[in-house]
């Protein structure tokens, strides 16, 4: 496993908001703590999101917005990187993302 992913609106992992925006690919490597769009190929970012759980994936390098770095809380990405999932991948136990601080 490499990445917790979340922002689906109807909860099924495969939703979206009903748009799309373009890439802002940088050059920014998609590693361990990275915030960065999920998307179903170019120009099709929407809401869903994903913070990476790997040291490094150089396969999404190139192809996903980079927005984010986990700054404190690592050791909450990592518990639910490794919670227990069913079908689909989802977790067995619901698991909810209640507040987030963004500094610019």
């Amino acid at each position: 496993d490499f990445m917790i992913q979340g922002g689906c609106p109807q909860g099924t992992g495969t939703g979206g908001p009903g748009y799309e925006f373009e890439d802002e690919i940088n050059e920014h490597k998609i590693v361990r703590g990275t915030l960065a769009m999920a998307n179903a190929g170019p120009n099709t970012n929407g809401s869903q999101f994903f913070i990476v759980t790997a040291d490094a994936t150089p396969w999404l390098d190139g192809k996903h917005t980079a927005f984010g770095q986990v700054q404190s809380g690592e050791d909450v990405v990592q518990r639910i990187g490794t919670t227990q999932t069913g079908p689909g991948d989802r977790p067995v136990t619901p698991i909810e993302i209640r507040s987030i601080k963004i500094e610019g």
